[in-house]
């Protein structure tokens, strides 16, 4: 992606000194365990799965306070551009053009644009939705409006997931800027509430669609954004195929359970990407109606 002259987004704050429960992938760690088995590591819909495993396992958090109603976050927060990573300047020059287009996007209808803050932290930290891990992966939280990212998830994506390249990472933060766009439209809160009535079964088919539709956003993102290369899409589409449920589920040893799915299978997550990445029409990402 050609990010050098785009502009970095002031909207941002860095935890340090982290909160929540510490951890990670490694020493036998229940989080780190569970998430192959759970689907996808990006969005809202597997955070609010995580956030559900540690309420029953007597870990404290409120799966209610994804959608109001919890504490406010324990967030030591910094404005010192001059404190940040490479990566995280990088971040934020992504995060800069998810708001030049959909502050275009928005004007288009005569409305204004409320950008999403990106908040950095190491490891663990806390979020309005409780605590941040970076087992978790990035992830989108409705309550106060704040995408949370360890950029060591670049590295993971690179390793573990074998999707290499700037596109890739990208895709990562304008998924989750999807889930923004979502909640200012109110999708997410519909969602919630048909989730609070709908079989579990019911409830991940939602969730699949809600995901589906921060891909397809994803890639209007990367349309509208004037910055991708060659490569780009092949790296997008690499990454989206990576994190499918059906896959994930593969590579934890299991046989695929479609009922199960929260984000939906590797072949919908690149074909919603690439109808978002081929139209650049957030009209064509309407995952609700028909099927997916």
């Amino acid at each position: 992606m050609r990010l050098d002259d785009e502009q970095e987004s002031s909207n941002f704050e860095v935890q340090r000194g982290g909160g929540g429960f510490g951890g990670g992938f490694g020493g036998g760690n229940l989080l780190g365990f569970l998430l192959p088995m759970i689907g996808s590591r990006f969005g809202c819909g597997g955070i609010a799965v995580v956030l559900l495993i540690f309420a029953v396992m007597g870990g404290g958090l409120n799966l209610g306070s994804m959608f109001g109603g919890g504490s406010a976050p324990n967030v030591q927060s910094s404005q010192d551009a001059a404190q940040l990573t490479e990566t995280q300047h990088w971040s934020l020059k992504v995060l800069g053009s998810t708001e030049r287009v959909w502050g275009q996007v928005f004007g288009q209808s005569g409305q204004q644009y409320q950008p999403a803050t990106l908040v950095f932290y190491s490891q663990s930290g806390m979020s309005g939705c409780g605590a941040a891990q970076s087992a978790m992966g990035p992830f989108y939280c409705p309550n106060d409006q704040r995408i949370y990212l360890d950029t060591d998830f670049f590295n993971e994506l690179k390793t573990r997931f074998g999707s290499p390249g700037d596109f890739a990472q990208a895709y990562v933060i304008a998924h989750e800027v999807g889930h923004h766009i979502q909640d200012l439209e109110g999708t997410l809160r519909k969602a919630h509430d048909f989730q609070g009535r709908a079989s579990e079964a019911e409830g991940n088919a939602m969730q699949v669609r809600v995901e589906l539709q921060a891909d397809c956003y994803a890639g209007v993102w990367g349309k509208l954004t004037g910055l991708m290369e060659a490569g780009d899409l092949e790296e997008g589409l690499r990454a989206a195929q990576a994190i499918g449920d059906d896959t994930l589920q593969r590579d934890a040893g299991r046989t695929p359970m479609p009922d199960s799915f929260t984000h939906g299978s590797s072949e919908q997550r690149m074909r919603w990407l690439k109808r978002g990445l081929d139209t650049g029409d957030p009209a064509q990402c309407d995952t609700f109606s028909g099927e997916v």
